[in-house]
């Protein structure tokens, strides 16, 4: 029976590598190392194993001498270190060196030879051959973590009367035949950007420069490797490399993981840009370049750093004493690169909350829509139900409320309702605190409710309310939501937020000065928060809706010839926003008059200047009539004729529906 003391079995490979160790010898009992926190968490992860009665927790101190042990070791022939760098993910080169100091004086303590997880990063930018009896080849390391392996190495290798292995697996991935990872490093960095290729045509080449090598393994071939060594008998001071015996163009691997993807995976090297790149990463303010690029597709600037390794790593005392068991191979990675992506796509692509699709692809998801009883909210609440959504209803009437609500159940979907004046701080409070405790998050939020005021300038000299009630609700009242919702949104990774903005932030229409100021202001707030919030998975969309035919608009008796959009349509805008997350949707009209304000600024104010004169104010807006200018009817008559003229051709322009997109630069219809 061989007794073991396994440092580092928290991480993911710690724990693999301690369930190897308990497979390989069935009498063999393992103490792990564990702080208290680790001790609960060690015996639920462990708790299903049949070999969980052979593992003893050995609490201690993991930056403490000797692990702050009071109490003599158990006596043991084997310690395995797996060694912060492993476990956290980090290059904390002195937390790695005092972790190593303190396992190296444990297993001398104890007469027990100590088993080093190292790394293949030891080699670092050395591009020659790199034995399993080299380490010091006068290479330089690229990032904090190579460099944490090297000392570490070095500390064991120079410390008197110590036995020691070493073993330097490559690039460790998930499980080859579960895919199971926990944490996002290494490879799985370009994951995010290959999900994005994977939206082009699969026939299509790619080109990609001829950056280097790398050495992927599965963790589940270096924990049986590493426990079959551990186990065996052998003389001290030896290293195994537990690698894949064959070099891995970087273009290689791109092209296992894009056909797993989806992604064009037929690959056109460029070769020769290899050193010009390297000189270039020296070169101020170029590295930051290439770092914000990279960073643009979700990739960490230290990503190609990480997974290059261009030495030739040499792997005969491995392969010598693992011959005995041919079970202990390194799988071609093509064999199981697609159970690698499915896990990463599944469990650990932070895009995941995002994806949806099908008939019901917001099953599941949680959509919170202000002004929900009637109009746009009405119709976009049933469309989202009708596809799965859990649809939380906001209103101020209660009675309008409840019988939305009802009609969504009856359809079968899932809504609930919550009274709220979205213009009072406290009742927001009180909402977003309930929702939070009624169903643990919103994944979406459209900002629907919305006041409008039809009065020009002139007539409102003495109503600064007008001013105020709009902003109330258009632009605080959504701000509010959003500030209260967005902490819960970052802890989770994602959310998206919709505004139902207006066309009119692009027209800048004639007598709604006021409402347009307000939606101006929310589509300003929108830009900045979403910029503030890219790398937290939280996106905005504003859409300048054209005008749809709902209770707001109905005052207005001028509205009642124009062409107008149904509630229904408006509520498909609504679904592509969420399943899209567009910057904004916009339409024809209103993109023309964003290109004509740039480009003939005093035609377009002629145009609205004549649209001002062809629709009076209501008799509501102008009050007593003595601050409304006073328009004679054949003034009236030639500028609404001169009107029609000039907007005839934009009003004719398709208005699109769902199905109906183009992406142009700065362009979405």
């Amino acid at each position: 029976m061989k007794n073991h003391i396994v440092v580092g079995a928290s991480g993911f490979l710690g724990r693999r590598v301690l369930r190897a160790l308990l497979q390989a010898d069935s009498d063999a009992v393992v103490h792990v190392l564990v702080n208290p926190r680790e001790r609960a968490e060690l015996a639920s992860s462990t708790a299903e194993w049949p070999e969980a009665e052979r593992i003893l927790a050995l609490t201690g101190d993991l930056t403490a001498a000797d692990f702050g042990m009071d109490i003599d070791p158990p006596k043991v022939r084997n310690i395995v270190h797996i060694g912060p760098a492993h476990r956290a993910g980090r290059g904390n080169t002195d937390a790695h060196a005092a972790d190593t100091a303190a396992v190296i004086a444990l297993a001398q303590r104890c007469g027990a030879m100590l088993h080093h997880v190292s790394s293949v990063a030891v080699a670092g930018d050395h591009r020659g051959s790199f034995d399993e009896t080299d380490l010091d080849l006068g290479q330089s390391f690229p990032t904090r973590t190579h460099r944490a392996f090297f000392a570490a190495e070095q500390q064991i290798r120079t410390s008197p009367g110590l036995a020691w292995r070493i073993y330097r697996p490559g690039i460790v991935i998930g499980d080859s035949e579960s895919g199971e990872i926990d944490k996002v490093d290494g490879p799985y960095s370009f994951f995010t950007a290959l999900s994005r290729l994977a939206q082009l045509p699969s026939p299509m080449p790619i080109a990609l420069p001829n950056i280097g090598s790398t050495n992927i393994v599965p963790v589940d071939y270096v924990a049986r490797a590493v426990a079959a060594l551990v186990s065996a008998d052998g003389r001290s001071k030896q290293t195994f490399h537990l690698v894949n015996p064959k070099p891995q163009p970087l273009h290689e691997v791109y092209a296992a993981f894009a056909t797993a993807a989806g992604a064009p995976s037929a690959v056109v090297p460029v070769p020769g840009v290899r050193a010009p790149l390297a000189r270039m990463g020296a070169v101020p303010g170029v590295r930051a370049i290439r770092d914000f690029t990279m960073a643009r597709f979700g990739i960490p600037s230290a990503a190609i750093d990480r997974v290059l390794v261009d030495a030739r790593l040499g792997s005969t005392f491995t392969r010598s004493a693992l011959r005995f068991d041919r079970s202990i191979t390194v799988p071609e990675l093509s064999t199981y690169a697609g159970k690698i992506w499915r896990y990463w796509a599944d469990d650990l692509d932070p895009a995941r909350l995002r994806r949806v699709s099908g008939p019901d692809g917001f099953r599941g998801r949680v959509v919170l829509m202000t002004g929900a009883s009637s109009g746009i909210g009405l119709a976009s609440s049933h469309a989202l139900a009708r596809r799965g959504a859990t649809v939380l209803m906001v209103a101020r009437g209660a009675e309008d409320l409840d019988a939305a609500v009802a009609a969504i159940r009856a359809d079968g979907g899932d809504s609930h309702g919550y009274v709220c004046d979205i213009t009072d701080p406290e009742a927001v409070a009180m909402l977003v605190k309930n929702v939070l405790n009624d169903h643990g998050r919103v994944d979406y939020l459209v900002n629907n409710a919305g006041r409008s005021i039809r009065r020009s300038v002139i007539s409102s000299t003495e109503r600064m309310h007008d001013f105020e009630r709009t902003m109330a609700v258009n632009y605080f009242g959504a701000v509010r939501l959003v500030l209260a919702l967005l902490p819960s949104m970052r802890e989770r990774g994602f959310g998206h937020v919709v505004n139902i903005s207006s066309i009119g932030v692009q027209t800048k229409a004639p007598l709604f000065s006021a409402y347009v100021a307000s939606k101006s202001a929310l589509d300003a707030f929108a830009t900045i928060a979403a910029a503030e919030n890219l790398d937290a998975g939280i996106t905005f969309t504003s859409i300048r809706m054209p005008l749809v035919r709902t209770p707001m608009i109905a005052p207005t008796a001028a509205y009642s010839s124009l062409p107008v959009d149904s509630p229904e349509s408006a509520a498909e805008r609504v679904v592509r926003a969420l399943v899209d997350r567009p910057d904004r949707i916009d339409t024809p009209v209103g993109t023309v008059a964003d290109y004509v304000g740039l480009l003939a600024p005093d035609l377009k104010r002629f145009v609205l200047h004549q649209v001002y004169k062809a629709f009076p104010e209501s008799s509501a807006a102008k009050g007593s009539g003595d601050k409304a200018p006073v328009v004679k009817e054949q003034t009236r008559t030639e500028a609404k004729s001169v009107t029609q003229t000039l907007l005839a051709p934009l009003m004719a322009l398709p208005t699109p529906g769902v199905g109906f997109t183009r992406r142009v630069p700065g362009l979405y219809w």
